[in-house]
């Protein structure tokens, strides 16, 4: 693993996936500075070692680099912006700001060039791989920056990751994260059909999913959230309405950009369904209740 000895990391966002991130940066030596809305995981984390910031604007002034892990672009945008935010820090010259989380793209590039007027760098990196990838330390991350940025960024994404692409300039990783939530809301979608279509049938989703591992269907959606729709068992590793946000800002770039994502629109409105119906706070793999709402939850 990395050392990152000598380091300080201020986070902030300490959910679901921001929490054992954190955990990860402080195993490889890192100094972690944490400031979150809610205080409870406060608490915890500096139980084990984590120093509390009173605001993100606190934990940028004890920080070389910034890692922001937020639910939406509203909250980056208060994060970085609001009067306590980190862009209000009086030493903001000089450091570094990564955004983790998944934002609107114009978003980030205002972000971005606001960061470099106040003298720090800035890195677009989002990730893929859910609680899992996140605990693991092998999260797949599409960065979007400078190669200088990224340069400085890697030391710490080597650590968080086991994938790291540099895509290009910046918001070029929340474009390839755009593409990746497509892909992965369809292929939710598509899943969740095929298991239902032989649930409906008589036949085992189960043994379903088995037969089709291997074949030109397999895929992780088919290994991972198959087995989590079978099981019924939907602790999140995402949420519903996080996908359901990631395929919205989809189409808003497509409308943006004056093309069409058919598919993803009608996948968006599966999730509105699912998430209308009460299972908001269900893995995205989930969305199998709004194709067969009787599908059984067997943990919450």
């Amino acid at each position: 693993m990395t050392n990152l000895a000598g380091r300080t990391i201020g986070f902030i966002g300490l959910g679901l996936m921001g929490r054992p991130m954190a955990r990860n940066l402080m195993q490889a030596g890192a100094k972690l500075v944490i400031t979150n809305r809610s205080q409870g995981v406060i608490e915890e984390l500096s139980k084990e070692g984590m120093t509390p910031a009173a605001s993100p604007r606190a934990a940028a002034e004890a920080a070389d680099i910034v890692i922001c892990m937020l639910s939406d672009t509203p909250a980056l945008e208060q994060v970085l912006m609001g009067q306590d935010g980190v862009f209000a820090a009086a030493n903001l010259q000089g450091k570094l700001v990564v955004d983790m989380g998944t934002s609107k793209l114009l978003v980030t590039r205002m972000l971005a060039a606001k960061a470099q007027e106040l003298g720090a760098d800035y890195v677009d990196a989002p990730v893929s791989g859910g609680t899992l990838g996140a605990e693991a330390g092998n999260l797949t991350i599409m960065a979007g920056g400078s190669d200088a940025a990224f340069d400085r960024a890697l030391p710490v994404l080597q650590v968080l990751g086991g994938k790291i692409t540099h895509v290009g300039p910046t918001g070029a990783g929340q474009v390839a994260k755009a593409a990746n939530q497509v892909i992965v809301g369809l292929n939710i979608g598509a899943v969740a059909e095929a298991l239902s279509l032989a649930q409906a049938a008589g036949v085992d989703p189960g043994k379903v999913r088995e037969a089709l591992g291997g074949g030109f269907a397999d895929s992780r959606i088919l290994e991972v959230h198959g087995q989590r729709m079978v099981e019924g068992k939907f602790t999140p590793g995402a949420r519903c309405p996080i996908q359901r946000k990631d395929m919205d800002q989809a189409m808003e770039l497509a409308d943006h950009l004056g093309i069409e994502l058919p598919a993803t629109a009608l996948s968006r409105d599966l999730y509105d369904r699912v998430i209308a119906a009460g299972d908001g706070g269900l893995d995205h793999a989930g969305l199998i209740r709004a194709i067969r709402p009787d599908w059984p939850v067997n943990e919450r």
